[in-house]
């Protein structure tokens, strides 16, 4: 029979062949570094059965494909090792990340970072044996059977919450057998480097009703090169993570009796934040924007005319009960519906058009637990949103005006290299989530991808991740883990104007609705600190660090001085800080590199004398004495600039 390969050649094959068969008819070398195919775009086992006709391509460790296929069978040789130690565990789910793997795991016994090493140990052991893998399928009555006689009970809800006709398949490896959908190397002994390289906690299916469990990350390469390669740029991530850097640095803690995902921020990091946030307003209004202050909750029925009670709920903080309360509250999750009384407030006409409101939002949302981090993931923020309102011929200029303020802003703070874009669809197979027609929603999808091809964006499309009134520009970025979050949206929403009957009078005079376009500029100041304390390892550029300059007295002599500096530089706008301790010297300057602090100005009894300042750059060390007011100059200059070296 014939199959089709990437490059559409034919080849002839047996009529019983197996993916395997085909990579040894194109080549042994292709063969023996076979880890997987893709029969008809789907990845397959190598001991999948081909057919007439089908396409048929080989997966090898240099395609993302068959990386995943070897750290997904790196998953399930953790859980064997473990099953082995730990034979009264419960297994939940073991995937795949961008990086590596994890197994979330119920322990009856918790374990510890240092149970790692023998949990490897025993995984090197099923390794070396080469066991081989096989695949087979069950009915669902059976296959629950199955999890019930190894007692597994997350894997029979599993079984259960799989779709009537959903195919059943296990994988199993020695006396060790798995849930599984697959695809899989075709022994263990096809691993070649691995390491484990964390233990963090995880409620099951990541909802904080149901029980933590364990969860062990670890990640495999194909040589022990390349692991040693990605645990040594691993470290360095570790360095520059915002939740150790922000810590040490004092811009934010954390406190348990406050909960989760409430962090306190500290003198630095109000400081960035407030510089940031002041740098947001003043260029929105050179753009005109309108600035608002809206309230920080409401009553449900007004989140029931916008839609986000139906549709947002779970993720609302509810203050009061339906069922006994005449009046029940929700902290707002965002600010569209609120800004929106603005627009409201007297009649509009297209003359009034574009409206642009922006203000700068404390939002509150009911994350799940397991997802915190730091300030990248919290449940109450501040952003920078703003929704413009305009007529249909406005749409694609106040978008491409958008898209203008967002790349200003991440140039600004050094991310414009650092992000991506992805254009978030509905899921036109769940309907229930959103608002409005099918009609309606592929109309604007289809208006808003005219929109972005004509501003010429490189983006990738997501089915599924739209908000429920409108389809989105998500600006994506990574923390130094690897892991993605959107930093910035830039959304269309054809819907909330008609729930809340938000006219304007036409030219013609008819009452029409407009478009509203919902955007941040800068996003969530808690996750743009986060993100910049990791891009510059904490050594923030001079315009946005909490302090500038740091004043460092030689003697008790050089105190007046000093202060009479410290408080010039305030009224100069530059942040200063003193440090007029009984310290050596290089104890001070020492300190002040270890702070991250942008200048030092040492003062000294020539100093005194000749009214200068000695001063030190944190990067290049002495640059020389100055008159203060060249100083004065020197950093205004770069700041007006917004110098990020």
């Amino acid at each position: 029979m014939k199959v089709y390969l990437p490059d559409e050649s034919v080849l002839e094959v047996s009529d019983n062949a197996k993916v395997l068969d085909v990579a040894l008819q194109i080549s042994e070398g292709l063969a023996r570094n076979a880890v997987a195919g893709k029969v008809n775009g789907v990845a397959v086992d190598l001991s999948h059965p081909v057919s007439e006709g089908d396409k048929v391509a080989i997966l090898t460790l240099r395609d993302e494909e068959g990386l995943d296929v070897y750290r997904h069978t790196c998953s399930h040789v953790l859980a064997q090792a473990v099953k082995t130690i730990y034979p009264t565990c419960n297994l939940a789910i073991g995937p795949t990340t961008a990086t590596g793997f994890y197994y979330d795991i119920d322990f009856k016994t918790p374990i510890t970072l240092e149970d790692l090493s023998k949990i490897e140990e025993e995984m090197k052991k099923i390794i070396k044996s080469d066991l081989p893998i096989e695949r087979f399928t069950l009915p669902r009555a059976e296959a629950i059977k199955l999890m019930k006689k190894y007692s597994e009970p997350y894997k029979v809800q599993l079984i259960e919450d799989l779709p009537e006709g959903e195919e059943i398949s296990f994988y199993k490896q020695g006396a060790f057998t798995d849930l599984c959908r697959g695809p899989h190397l075709p022994s263990t002994g096809k691993i070649k480097a691995f390491k484990l390289t964390a233990l963090n906690g995880s409620y099951w299916r990541g909802d904080s009703k149901n029980k933590m469990l364990a969860r062990i990350y670890g990640t495999a390469f194909e040589k022990k090169s390349q692991l040693d390669e990605y645990l040594e740029k691993l470290e360095q991530a570790k360095l520059r993570d915002h939740n150790k850097l922000g810590r040490e640095l004092g811009y934010f803690t954390t406190v348990d009796t406050l909960g989760q995902g409430l962090p306190v921020l500290l003198e630095k990091g109000s400081k960035t934040i407030q510089v940031l946030q002041r740098f947001v307003e003043d260029e929105e209004m050179k753009r005109g924007y309108i600035l608002t202050k809206t309230p920080l909750m409401a009553k449900s029925d007004f989140y029931k005319i916008s839609g986000h009670w139906d549709h947002y709920k779970e993720g609302m903080f509810v203050i009061g009960d339906e069922d006994k309360d005449k009046e029940v509250f929700a902290l707002r999750p965002m600010t569209c519906p609120f800004q929106f009384q603005v627009y409201l407030n007297k009649p509009r006409s297209y003359r009034d058009l574009p409206m642009r409101l922006g203000e700068t939002s404390t939002l509150f949302r009911n994350e799940d637990s397991g997802e915190m981090h730091g300030l990248i993931r919290v449940r109450q923020f501040t952003i920078s949103e703003g929704h413009l309102a305009c007529t249909p011929e406005q749409l694609e200029g106040e978008f491409k005006g958008c898209v203008d303020l967002m790349l200003y802003m991440m140039k600004a703070i050094g991310l414009d290299k650092d992000i991506s874009y992805r254009f978030s669809k509905w899921d036109k197979n769940n309907k229930e989530k959103y608002i409005g027609s099918e009609e309606e929603w592929e109309g604007v999808q289809a208006k808003m991808k005219d929109i972005l091809d004509n501003l010429g964006i490189d983006y990738t499309e997501a089915d599924g991740e739209a908000a429920f009134y409108g389809p989105k520009l998500d600006v994506q970025i990574k923390n130094v883990y690897g892991k993605e979050d959107t930093l910035v949206t830039i959304q269309i929403d054809f819907q909330l104007a008609k729930r809340f009957e938000m006219v304007y009078t036409d030219s013609d005079g008819e009452k029409k609705y407009p478009y509203v376009i919902h955007r941040t500029s800068l996003g969530c100041y808690e996750r743009t600190l986060a993100l910049v304390l990791e891009k510059y390892a904490g050594a923030l550029p001079l315009w946005m660090a909490p302090v500038q300059a740091t004043i460092l007295s030689m003697t008790d002599r050089s105190e007046e001085y000093c202060r009479k500096l410290w408080g010039e530089l305030l009224e100069e706008g530059i942040r200063p800080s003193l440090d007029l301790r009984s310290e050596k010297m290089g104890r001070k300057i020492r300190d002040a590199q270890l702070d991250k602090v942008p200048y030092m100005l040492i003062v000294g009894d020539k100093e005194i004398e000749t009214g200068t300042v000695s001063v030190r750059d944190r990067k290049l060390g002495d640059i020389g004495v100055m008159s203060v007011e060249d100083f004065i100059k020197r950093v205004k200059s770069e700041v007006k600039s917004l110098k990020l070296d």
